[in-house]
């Protein structure tokens, strides 16, 4: 089992945080591009629990994967749970927390996550996995600043 975890501070209220991450089509805008991700269906509404988003990525070589997830969890304005149904992890499990702060809000994603493949799965986790998930993390980040700008530490003097 693996865990990643990515804290953001951004300067926008919470209902505006909440309007844009609850929102799953967003999800395509804050992926980045070299993932080849693209929404199937479930993104017609805004999150609920018991909800089913199924989509295609291509991390990989261009070679594409089906994956299904489900929000398992939402507390408005607080917090969603998103848990793979299929996919290529063998476990996933993204917990996205959003908690008021002066000036803005901080965000915090939590991921665990497992591989599939045993000695194999652990080896492509150390050879690759770990940085693709931390850069599509930092992209995540990058992108969220450009949309709403960037949170300045300073203002809270």
């Amino acid at each position: 089992m693996y865990s990643y975890t990515s804290e953001q501070n951004l300067p926008i209220d919470i209902n505006e945080a909440w309007e844009f991450l609850s929102d799953p089509k967003n999800l395509k805008t804050i992926t980045p591009d070299y993932m080849g991700f693209d929404i199937i269906s479930g993104a017609e509404r805004k999150m609920f629990p018991g909800q089913i988003i199924q989509y295609i990525l291509t991390p990989i070589l261009k070679i594409p994967f089906r994956w299904v997830t489900e929000i398992t969890h939402v507390e408005h304005e607080r917090y969603f749970v998103d848990e793979q149904r299929f996919g290529p992890y063998s476990f996933w499990h993204h917990k996205h927390f959003i908690e008021e702060i002066p000036n803005g809000v901080k965000m915090t994603d939590i991921v665990d996550y497992k591989l599939p493949l045993g000695l194999l799965g652990r080896f492509a986790h150390w050879l690759f996995v770990k940085n693709k998930v931390r850069s599509i993390f930092n992209y995540r980040e990058q992108k969220l600043e450009s949309i709403f700008g960037k949170y300045n530490i300073e203002h809270e003097k």
